[in-house]
């Protein structure tokens, strides 16, 4: 595994949320956060598996670790989560918006979105913009975006892709859109000393392009593993992002092993990525206003 050396900022006691925590690269995050003995909550949509995930941290390393439950999927599930969060939390220090949703048929989220663009950035969008307003100075957001957002493009045309759906139309759309997203509230927050930054972890073997019912595609992945990065790998540049002194003042940036790398001409498109902020802002119906 490669090392990267850097001074990092205490993150004692600081307070940190990790989307998609039970398993995979949001698992090997908050299990390296832990050990930087952060507040850590890690967000999970199944019970069973935030648990176990929750129980295996523990065995590793005696933090203090919570699980909470949400569904990226439904908007109410993220209300009723940004509610349980306020009333046991007072601030949030570290953002990772690291949970990630793949698959080959098109599928919905209850609220009727494309359910890749759904959970990948609309659901993100929505926790986050009801979570910034406790975020207090020197704040950092980190975004978990993809390679894959060089094959994309935002269909403003046909956002739920109900024409011509294909996988990576959709992941693309998706990962261009944290890309976007990253760099429209970048700006947005710039007033209130709060960092956004999107990272994309590299190829890593994990679980999220599997059916969880039927484990369709579990061979697959365990096949490829030998030539994949293993979570922790992966999770080695969202860890850069949340700790190191260096990102205190970088914004708007997309980075890879831990250094600011280039993204597609698409993903630097401001006009896009203020079209596609409104147009989120209205699918979802939350404002972006702080104050």
């Amino acid at each position: 595994m490669k090392s990267y050396q850097y001074e990092k900022v205490d993150i004692k006691n600081k307070v940190v949320l990790v989307t998609g925590a039970s398993s995979g690269i949001g698992k090997a995050t908050a299990s390296l956060l832990n050990r930087e003995d952060a507040i850590v909550v890690l967000m999970a949509r199944s019970e069973e598996r935030g648990k176990a995930a929750l129980q295996e941290m523990q065995a590793d390393y005696e933090g203090q670790l919570h699980l909470m439950l949400c569904d990226l999927a439904d908007l109410s599930s993220i209300q009723t989560f940004v509610e349980e969060f306020q009333a046991k939390f007072d601030h949030l220090d570290i953002l990772i918006n690291n949970a990630g949703f793949i698959s080959l048929d098109r599928q919905e989220t209850v609220d009727g979105f494309e359910r890749q663009f759904g959970v990948n950035h609309l659901g993100h969008f929505y926790l986050t913009l009801a979570l910034v307003k406790m975020m207090p100075k020197k704040s950092r957001i980190i975004n978990v975006s993809s390679g894959a957002h060089k094959i994309g493009k935002i269909h403003f045309e046909d956002l739920q892709l109900k024409k011509n759906y294909h996988v990576m139309k959709a992941y693309g759309q998706s990962k261009l859109a944290n890309i976007l997203f990253t760099r429209e509230l970048a700006q947005r927050l710039k007033p209130y000393e709060i960092t956004v930054n999107a990272v994309y972890p590299g190829a890593v073997a994990t679980d999220m392009g599997v059916n969880r019912d039927t484990q369709f595609g579990k061979k697959l992945v365990t096949s490829l593993k030998p030539f994949f990065l293993t979570p922790e790998q992966g999770a080695a540049t969202s860890v850069y992002a949340a700790t190191a002194y260096e990102m205190n003042r970088v914004t708007g940036a997309y980075l890879y092993q831990c250094e600011i790398s280039k993204t597609s001409k698409a993903a630097k498109n401001r006009s896009d990525a203020i079209r596609l902020f409104e147009e989120s802002e209205r699918l979802t119906g939350i404002s972006s206003k702080i104050e």
